[in-house]
Formats: structure tokens, C-alpha cells, sequence
């Protein structure tokens, strides 16, 4: 594909086209639906981690003046054991057990039964008279524990090694011959790891609202990363065929991959078939902390070799990560993405997905790089020391490069990662001088990461208005800037002000299918089907001009929102504007639109590289981050001011991650941080300004050279910040996060 550089819209920092509905209030999210008629669903959750569930009496819930419906499991279409059914990456055997518990409760918060009233205070009520007998088991939250030989065995049917166990599946990624390799090495750095789950964070709790017709016709409003997704689930959940449901999305309130599946919206189905009355749900902070899904919690050992002069031979790494109560943790980020910013000939990399009574873990940002690279990058950091190397320079000297075969699989082409080394390198930050406060101890760490990306289906519709204007249909929630970004694509091709540019997120029988807004993947492929259908404009425009002048086709050209003739052979005629060819459309062969669907190709991975400086308060054991600047290669920054919010977004996250975020549970198996007075996630007075530097290297696969960028700053954060510990205290932290008691402790140790 050709690459446009001269541009005028595409790598501006347009204005946001959600911007204004969002700061005056305007913007409707999933909790702001109502319907007449409406009433309430409220869900009755488990108290216990394990449990057999004897029984459930409903009936005096049922009898409560204002119950309109009452669900439990049996009415949710059951997929057995023997027999996987795979919608995207989840297993509906899973699903159908995690939005209502079956056989057993497997977590504290687990749905037991559903209720829809008149009223929510009424719902909450008969929830309270739902009664229901359990059987309560022993339970296990840690991965020692799940992993103990005597440890309670959370499905019978789960076996690993032909033994029941907690160990839901394996990977493996393999390169060249590890053993040898270790043979080769002069220096070999081998340490363990531990990280806590931690919750995504969205401040727009799961909600929706739903209404199904005596005939089934079934409309779904709600909060979620992809309309597609919640009308499949809920179709396979419910029995109703995804032809007879219509989901509609709300605008976003946040997501970073946890709204990728669905909680409420099956249920919300059931009660609404049930009762004949729209229903509406919303979760608590409380809910969406005990029964959503966090990232995972993990444990990983990681061994990495090399010669004297600093070239890396091998690298083995052992992950372990926490699924939930159901199987699915991301171990194929951990194991895929850990090694893949470095060219090392022997590579043998293994992931397990440990089970648990932890409520099901979901997708969060680059779901388990983080973990692999907090290992890894911490890994390289004592090997660089014990090199007497410069950390980046380390880096350079066994960085991934065009041709690089990664362990996981694909030969790169060309990539930005050395390109980012080199960038932080020559930063004024990386040589600053640290300052020697009173009292306090300043350090500086770096660290890279690796994400995949992602490509997938896609659709558009493009039309152009009466008024010679541009109507954009794309089929993805936007949470990162998708819209903006399109309009100035799409601004770009047509020649005209981005501001003429309108674009819509389609429901599910507005616009073609389009897979979840997930995996970095939306712009890439929206980009890709909206320039392909732009195109197809262009080309109606054409015609439309040369059948006014009557010439050929060929001979006029689009330039600067108008046709002109290609050349003075073609004629001598006046340019036709858009505007002008929008009004001469009723008799030049009617309305002027287009619309592309692709199963798009050609995503290629990300890679950054993070300077951290922190400092440490000896007498409180408070880190703060002082400073910190995200290098990454962005492909092609499209809009530059949503690509740097990305950046600084990913790295916030990452710093909660690494000082103060994570599931603390009590001794009855529950969660006892379950809202953000206790869960310490990081507000503005913790962070400094997060500098960023865009690299671009564009993608030569696709028209705007699009990489995609959000996901890739959270995978290098944790490590950069522990090595920057480290490097002021002379202490590495082998677990996060790295919190005040925890590093009082470390200090008093080492005292």
C-alpha cells in the first residue's frame, strides 16, 4: 500500500468530536437508558469462596408484592462439559457457569439467582428472600494453594496430566535448544516473581437495559467493548437467534479490555422475556470489584544467560497465572510477548492457567505481557548490573530487528524497538542528574515491552449528505479515540475540513459486523475499511463529474475536495465541489454512499521502551514517581493528542499496579477492598507529568501506516518503576506492589 505523507488532517490533534457531550454532560452512557415501563434487576450472589449449592427456594421472592421475574441457572441455556464452544476467545461452557452458578458457587459474589421488581429497593428485598442451601467447601485463593497436591479441586471434570487438578492448561513457545544455550553463557541471572490481581478500573460500572418483545425481538442497550460480542453471548446464553437481537452501544465510560465479555446483559434478557417489561441493571462498585473480572494474580520464575560482551544466548521462563474460578487467563500473553523485544537464538517459554475462588479473570490491557515483562525486564536489569553494562545499551545489543525470528512465532519485519532504545537513550531525561533530598533516596529504571496486536473483521458505511457533508458508520465502540482519528482519515482522502466529518458507532443492524474494540486492534481496521470506502466515493464523485462534463472518467481527478480535470486535454471546466456534487446527485444517479467489510491483515506488534525515576521516603516507605517518560513506536500517530493519552493512560495504570493496586482478600475467602476507598488506585496528585516521545515507523501494510498503540504502554511499567527502586535503595522487589508497609520492611531488613 502506498503511504500518504503529505497530510493536512491525518497527525493533527483535531478537536474530539465526543469532547463537548462528555464535559457538559450530554454524552448517554448505558445508565442513563430508561424506558417506560422499566423495572429493576438485581442479582443474589454467593456469600461463600466453594460451595455445592442443595437447593434454591424462590418463591417467597416470587411472592413479594413488586416481583415481576425470578431466574436461576435453569433458565440459562446450559453447554455442557464434553464439548468446547468458542465465541471469540471464550468458551460459552464457561460463560453460561460464570453469569449464573450451576452445580457449585465457585466465588464470593458469584450469581446464584436474578430478580426483576418494580423497584430496585423491592428487588434488592426479594433477593434477601431467596433462600438457598449450600454446601460449603474447602476453597483456595493463592496459586500455592490451588496447586497444593491436597488443595480442594475446583471441577472434577478439569484434569491435567491425567489427575484432576486446578491447572487448566498449559502453552509452551520453544526457539533453538535452551540447554545448550545455558551451556554457552557466561553470566546467568535466574529469579522468581510474584504480581496481585488488580481491577481495570473503569469508572462507568457494567449497566444496561433491555427489552424483549412478545415475538422475542430483543433490544439491548448497554455498556460494553463491542455490540457484536454482547448479541452473541446473549443469543447463545438465552436462546434467542442473533437475528431476533439488536445491540445497541452506549457511549463508554471505560473499559481497558474488562467490558470484552459480558455479566449482566443475558440475565437482564431473561428477567425482560420473563416479565414482559423492560429491565434495567446496574452494577454497584462493590459488585463490579467482588464479581467482574481483574487481571490475573501470577507467579513466574524467569532465567536469562549471556556471554561476557553482553550477547544473550537463552532465556527460559515459568508462568503461572491465576484464571479465576473458571479456566481462561491470559497466559498466552505472558509467555508470547516476554521475550519477543530481544533476538535470542535459544528461547523456551511455558504458562499455566491455575483455577481458583476468584471471581473469572477478564482481559486488561495487553492481557499478561505486563506480568511477563515485570519478570523479564527486572531480569535484564540484574544482568546489565552484573555485566557492568549500560541498561539500554544492553538492550540495543540484543534488540529484536527487521528479520528477528520471535520466539512465538512470526519473523518481524520492520520494527520501531530499536529505534525507541535509541530514543530514550537520547533523551535528556535518561542522563538528568538525581536529586539528594533530605530524608529521601531518588533512583532511575528502564524497561521495554512487546505487544501483538491485532487486526480482525471489520465494516464501514460512508455517505455523504444532501449538504456535502460526510456521515462515517463504523461497527467499534470508541474508547480510544477511534472517531477523531477517523474523521481526520477520512477528511484527509476527501479533501475536506475534519469538521465536515461526522462519525457514528453503529448498532448491530445498522452496520456489518465488526469484532470487539480490543487486542489494539480498532483503528488499524476501521482505518482500513473506512479508507477503502472513501475510496469508493471517490470514485462515485469522478464518474458524477465526467457525466457532467461529459468526458471520461479517467480523465478527472479528485484533489482538494473537488474534481478537476485531470489534465487541460481533458477539458477546460470549473472544479466540482463536494457540496456541488451532493446537490446534483438526485439527477446524476441518486444518493452517494459506500460501505467495505474486511477480515483484516497485515497488524503488526508494538514496541516501547519507559524511563522511570522515583523516590523513596525512607522514614514512610512511600514511593512516588517523579518522573517518567514513554517512548514507543506508534506507527503512524493519526491524531498525536490521543495517541500521548493513550501512552500517559497505560503508564498511570501501571504505576497503581506497581505501588499500591491489588485484591487483598480476608481469612473467609472474600474480597475486603471492594470500592476505591480501599482499592488504592493512583489520582493526579500521585503522578507527575508522564512525558511521551512518538516514534513513527510506519506500518508498510496498511494505508495510513497504522500500528496499534494502546495497549503496548502499560506491558514495560512495573518493571521500569521496580528498577528504579532498586536502583535507589539498592533493594529489588521481587513482588508488587511495592507498598509503604512492604518497603518499610525491606528497609528494616536490610538495616
Amino acid at each position: 500500500m502506498n503511504i500518504v505523507t503529505n497530510n493536512k488532517w491525518i497527525g493533527q490533534r483535531t478537536i474530539r468530536p465526543d469532547g463537548a457531550d462528555k464535559v457538559t454532560g450530554r454524552a448517554a452512557f448505558a445508565a442513563d437508558t430508561a424506558m417506560p415501563g422499566m423495572i429493576w434487576g438485581k442479582i443474589k450472589r454467593s456469600p461463600h469462596p466453594h460451595a455445592s449449592i442443595k437447593s434454591i427456594d424462590t418463591s417467597k421472592a416470587e411472592a413479594l408484592p413488586g416481583v415481576k421475574a425470578v431466574i436461576t441457572a435453569r433458565d440459562i441455556v446450559d453447554f455442557p462439559i464434553d464439548k468446547s464452544v468458542m465465541l471469540g476467545i471464550q468458551d460459552m461452557r464457561w460463560m453460561c457457569r460464570n453469569v449464573m452458578a450451576r452445580e457449585k458457587a465457585l466465588f464470593p459474589g458469584h450469581p446464584v439467582a436474578a430478580v426483576a421488581a418494580t423497584s430496585e429497593a423491592i428487588a434488592a428485598k426479594a433477593c434477601d428472600l431467596i433462600e438457598i442451601a449450600y454446601e460449603v467447601l474447602p476453597w483456595s485463593i493463592e496459586i500455592d494453594d490451588a496447586l497444593k497436591p491436597d488443595a480442594p479441586i475446583l471441577h472434577e471434570f478439569n484434569r491435567f496430566e491425567g489427575q484432576p487438578s486446578n491447572i487448566a492448561g498449559r502453552i509452551e513457545v520453544k526457539k533453538g535448544d535452551v540447554a545448550q544455550g545455558f551451556k554457552e553463557a557466561d553470566v546467568i541471572i535466574e529469579r522468581s516473581f510474584a504480581t496481585r490481581p488488580v481491577h481495570q478500573g473503569y469508572i462507568e460500572p457494567h449497566a444496561c437495559l433491555v427489552s424483549v418483545a412478545p415475538d422475542d425481538k430483543t433490544t439491548i442497550w448497554s455498556s460494553s467493548q463491542g455490540q457484536f460480542m454482547v448479541r452473541a453471548m446473549v443469543a447463545h446464553l438465552t436462546g434467542i437467534p442473533q437475528s431476533d437481537i439488536r445491540a445497541i452501544p452506549a457511549e463508554i465510560g471505560g473499559g481497558f479490555g474488562g467490558k470484552t465479555i459480558v455479566y449482566l446483559e443475558p440475565l437482564a434478557t431473561l428477567l425482560a422475556k420473563k416479565s414482559g417489561r423492560p429491565v434495567k441493571m446496574v452494577m454497584t462498585r462493590e459488585e463490579v470489584m467482588r464479581a467482574t473480572g481483574p487481571t490475573s494474580g501470577s507467579k513466574s520464575t524467569v532465567k536469562i544467560g549471556a556471554r561476557k560482551d553482553g550477547t544473550i544466548v537463552a532465556a527460559q521462563g515459568t508462568f503461572y497465572l491465576q484464571a479465576g474460578a473458571l479456566p481462561g487467563s491470559p497466559i498466552r500473553g505472558a509467555v508470547g510477548c516476554s521475550f519477543s523485544p530481544y533476538d535470542i537464538p535459544n528461547v523456551l517459554s511455558v504458562g499455566y492457567d491455575v483455577l481458583s475462588n476468584r471471581s473469572k479473570v477478564a482481559a486488561y490491557r495487553a492481557p499478561g505481557a505486563p506480568i511477563g515483562a515485570f519478570a523479564v525486564e527486572c531480569v535484564m536489569d540484574e544482568l546489565a548490573e552484573a555485566l557492568a553494562m549500560d541498561p539500554l545499551e544492553l538492550r540495543l545489543k540484543n534488540a529484536a530487528r527487521q528479520g528477528t525470528k520471535a520466539a512465538h512465532g512470526p519473523v518481524f519485519p520492520r520494527i520501531g524497538y530499536v529505534e525507541t532504545l535509541e530514543a530514550a537513550k537520547a533523551h535528556p531525561h535518561y542522563t538528568a542528574p538525581l536529586g539528594k533530598p533530605q530524608g529521601k533516596l531518588q533512583g532511575r529504571g528502564v524497561a521495554s515491552g512487546f505487544w501483538f496486536n491485532a487486526g480482525g473483521e471489520s465494516s464501514a458505511q460512508v455517505n455523504v449528505t444532501e449538504d456535502g457533508n460526510v456521515v462515517v458508520t463504523t461497527g467499534h465502540p470508541d474508547i480510544g479515540g477511534s472517531r477523531a482519528a477517523i474523521a481526520n482519515i477520512c477528511a484527509e482522502l476527501l479533501g475536506i475540513d475534519y469538521r465536515r466529518v461526522s462519525v457514528l458507532i453503529g448498532d448491530t443492524a445498522t452496520v456489518g459486523f465488526s469484532n470487539l474494540t480490543g487486542g489494539s486492534r480498532v483503528l488499524f481496521a476501521s482505518a482500513m475499511v473506512v479508507t477503502q470506502s472513501t475510496e469508493k466515493i471517490i470514485t462515485t464523485l469522478r464518474e458524477r463529474a465526467a457525466r457532467i462534463w461529459e468526458i471520461d472518467p479517467e480523465a478527472v481527478k479528485w484533489e482538494n475536495g473537488a474534481a478537476h480535470p485531470a489534465s487541460p486535454n481533458a477539458g477546460q471546466f470549473e472544479p466540482l465541489t463536494l457540496a456541488e456534487l451532493a446537490a446534483k446527485a438526485p439527477a446524476q444517479g441518486g444518493p452517494i454512499g459506500a460501505g467495505v467489510q474486511l477480515n483484516t491483515e497485515g497488524a503488526e506488534g508494538g514496541f516501547g521502551t519507559h524511563i522511570c525515576d522515583v523516590e523513596v521516603d525512607v522514614e514512610l516507605g512511600i514511593v512516588r514517581v517523579i518522573r517518567y517518560t514513554a517512548v514507543q513506536d506508534v506507527g503512524r500517530a493519526i491524531h498525536p493528542g490521543y495517541v500521548e493519552g493513550q501512552m500517559q493512560g497505560g503508564v498511570a495504570q501501571g504505576i497503581g499496579w506497581a505501588l499500591n493496586e491489588e485484591y487483598i482478600y480476608n481469612r473467609d475467602g472474600k474480597v475486603d477492598n471492594p470500592g476505591f476507598l480501599d482499592y488504592r488506585m493512583p489520582v493526579c496528585s500521585d503522578l507527575p507529568m508522564l512525558d511521551t516521545v512518538m516514534v513513527e515507523v510506519p506500518n508498510p501494510k496498511h494505508p495510513q501506516g497504522v500500528k496499534g498503540v494502546g495497549e503496548v504502554p502499560l506491558v514495560p511499567v512495573m518493571a521500569a518503576v521496580a528498577n528504579a527502586v532498586h536502583n535507589a535503595l539498592g533493594k529489588r522487589f521481587y513482588a508488587l506492589p511495592m507498598s509503604p508497609p512492604r518497603v518499610l520492611a525491606a528497609l528494616d531488613a536490610k538495616e
